[in-house]
């Protein structure tokens, strides 16, 4: 019976994860940072090429730019699938997935009722709504690795908690730090020939991975993200985001050696100088999520029972009152479940492009093409290098990537690049120059933005 209760959550944490953001694809709020990216490299692997993503620049290869070649899995379902609701439904999947090592182990410490209440929390859990709500990312592979993981160090299983960590290293580059606390956590817990083991092999794959792997596959022959020493700076809403990781569970998580593996993550988001990395938005802290619950859940018996009857209704309350301003409520909204006129529109004159296309688009239109053409990022391109036969833009311009300014400016340029305007609805205008498009060299640079 508790397993098909746990089913049952799982399941409707899926079905909302898969809701709020298939809901904001068909509203046409999605992005090419970073869904349409991420959609181009799995259309890459579906076919059986390197994960070009054009939206970041002409010939860019996504694993010069973070190494997550775990997204290969993905090729096959999406050759069958060639959509980004399989991006989007994948996602929704394995976030739901996380639920069940982090429920099963809340139900053996907090009994059925509270057990579920602690993973429905954790479901519910601002990190992993954040991450659902805000396009594709590869930290999806991530989270339920990590949950399976965390909870094989709490019953001791220590072989299969690092069997579980060990493809942490071919989700994201940060992430080899996560798998060399684990196996400091080991050797803490007296497996020091294992520990040891386990972090030397982690810091040798970090390493690899960054100095070797990434900038062999980087048109610059580097690592793009090695700036930081901010560690001072943005303190208050770093202090939020800490106070945000630990309310959830009373602050009771303290109470386990298990919350130190949540060091690394924030070590490197606080030590970098962009300020994205610092707070509570887009999908850095779903890592966190398993973390923080599972700590909580190792904390001492005695204090576990002492919160029995509160503790866990109090987690729940807390994740259901926050979702009312997090992407969740979109399941409260009617807006939600209309079909939106404007974003039919725009889909119809998107289809006045054909299969195959080059385009340049805006941000938000981006990913609504990735399936199917390939896809520059307006307004970046075209330019003297690039000049797709398609150009689709939003109006107002959109600012997510680049100022008004520069999106107003490149409009302006396309009459003179040959460009002359098609159709326009839902606030889309589309531009054609009536010919295949026409490119010269490869350019190295890429588009810049919100790095991911």
């Amino acid at each position: 019976m508790q397993k098909i209760r746990i089913g049952l959550l799982v399941a409707a944490l899926f079905t909302a994860y898969t809701v709020i953001a298939v809901a904001k694809h068909l509203r046409v709020r999605t992005t090419g940072f970073d869904l349409g990216i991420f959609e181009q490299a799995v259309r890459g692997y579906a076919g059986g090429h390197a994960p070009l993503a054009p939206l970041k620049g002409p010939g860019v290869n996504l694993l010069g730019d973070h190494f997550h070649p775990i997204l290969a899995l993905l090729g096959p379902i999406y050759h069958v699938f060639p959509s980004p609701y399989t991006l989007l439904v994948a996602q929704a999947a394995l976030f739901a997935l996380s639920a069940v090592p982090v429920t099963r182990l809340a139900v053996l410490r907090l009994g059925t009722r509270g057990g579920l209440a602690i993973g429905a929390a954790y479901g519910l859990s601002w990190g992993i709504q954040q991450a659902a709500g805000f396009d594709f990312h590869e930290v999806c592979f991530a989270v339920p690795l990590l949950a399976f993981s965390l909870e094989c160090l709490v019953h001791r299983r220590w072989g299969a908690a690092v069997a579980w960590a060990a493809p942490l290293v071919l989700v994201k580059e940060d992430l080899p730090l996560t798998v060399a606390a684990i196996g400091g956590y080991l050797i803490l817990r007296g497996r020091r020939r294992f520990g040891l083991a386990t972090v030397a092999g982690a810091v040798a794959a970090g390493l690899l991975i960054v100095v070797v792997v990434v900038p062999a596959f980087n048109t610059g022959g580097g690592y793009a993200y090695t700036s930081g020493g901010a560690l001072l700076s943005g303190i208050p809403l770093k202090l939020l985001t800490l106070a945000l990781l630990l309310l959830p569970t009373g602050f009771l998580a303290v109470r386990s050696p298990l919350l130190l593996l949540a060091l690394p993550t924030l070590a490197w988001r606080f030590w970098a100088d962009n300020p994205h990395y610092w707070g509570t938005r887009y999908h850095y802290s779903a890592v966190l999520m398993p973390i923080v619950f599972v700590a909580l859940l190792d904390a001492p018996l005695a204090l576990l029972d002492r919160f029995r009857r509160r503790l866990p209704y109090a987690a729940l309350a807390f994740a259901v009152l926050l979702s009312a301003v997090l992407p969740l409520n979109a399941l409260a909204d009617p807006a939600t479940w209309r079909r939106d006129p404007a974003a039919t529109a725009v889909r119809q004159a998107l289809r006045r492009i054909p299969d195959d296309a080059r385009v340049a688009a805006s941000n938000r239109l981006a990913p609504q093409l990735t399936a199917r053409c390939e896809v520059y990022l307006f307004p970046f391109y075209p330019d003297a290098t690039v000049r797709p036969e398609w150009v689709v833009v939003s109006d107002p311009p959109d600012t997510g990537l680049s100022p008004a300014d520069r999106s107003r400016a490149a409009l302006a340029a396309l009459p003179g690049l040959g460009y002359r305007p098609v159709a326009a609805a839902g606030g889309v205008t589309l531009f054609t120059n009536g010919g295949p498009g026409r490119t010269g060299p490869v350019s190295a640079r890429s588009a810049g933005g919100r790095p991911g």
